[in-house]
């Protein structure tokens, strides 16, 4: 079980009041972290669990309500057979381990993607820390697994045409409400904020519906390095924002 220090003191440069409801992370640049240090790309993924643990301690401690984090997409099984095994492990491992604490934060774990493709060990862990965590009232952490835009909104379609075929659906009445209670992210707000770490500047088929009017931050940092003061930063800079929505305020 990982210990955490005591709370630290509040940024005073951060208005508490104009906090992102929802922040989305892509989390990359553990391969990365690991060539530049000679070692295999396991321990950049290893790594990269302590910056979680970091960044979900941070967030609870400044009441952030929902975080959303992209942990393995449909394209990740395209990695070599022991890579993605050492992922489906370590996320195990994580969750064994992490529970205790995350329920003493309060953080009530859900999840986002097809999550059909995983059995066994990796499945009931992931159903355990669900339900353990069902009845928390904090931060709402949601791993996204097994999970790509195309792929969520390319369920969301053959939902609808299969509910048109039944006739409980009228095709020409679809509205976006009708596409966005089918999302998997249905029950949660669009995020405020998504960070991707590394430098890459791209939302690699994360959340497509979601991200619409999303602030987007872009840092250098490779995620096994990310800390709080670096999610503190986004968040400062996002305070800076002017949020219009397409209109003029």
């Amino acid at each position: 079980m990982a210990i955490f220090k005591k709370k630290s003191r509040p940024d005073e440069s951060i208005d508490m009041k104009r906090l992102p409801h929802h922040i989305a992370i892509i989390m990359d640049g553990n391969g990365r972290w690991a060539e530049q240090r000679h070692l295999p790309r396991t321990a950049g993924h290893q790594q990269g669990v302590e910056a979680i643990r970091e960044i979900v301690k941070t967030a609870s401690e400044m009441n952030i309500e929902m975080m959303t984090l992209y942990a393995f997409s449909t394209e990740n099984w395209k990695r070599p057979e022991n890579e993605v095994q050492f992922l489906m492990n370590l996320l195990v491992d994580y969750l064994r381990k992490e529970i205790e604490e995350l329920n003493r934060q309060k953080v009530c774990i859900s999840t986002i993607g097809d999550l059909s493709r995983f059995h066994g060990t990796v499945r009931d862990e992931i159903e355990m820390a669900i339900a353990k965590t069902a009845s928390n009232n904090g931060l709402k952490m949601n791993i996204a697994l097994n999970y790509g835009g195309r792929n969520e909104l390319t369920r969301v379609i053959k939902q609808l045409m299969k509910e048109a075929v039944e006739g409980q659906v009228q095709t020409e009445s679809i509205s976006e409400d009708d596409i966005r209670s089918r999302l998997d992210t249905a029950a949660m707000p669009d995020p405020d904020l998504l960070i991707r770490t590394s430098g890459e500047q791209r939302i690699s088929n994360f959340l497509l519906w979601q991200l619409a009017y999303t602030e987007l931050y872009f840092t250098d940092t490779l995620w096994p390095d990310f800390r709080g003061e670096h999610f503190k930063e986004a968040i400062k800079d996002y305070q800076n924002r002017k949020r219009r929505f397409g209109g003029l305020t």
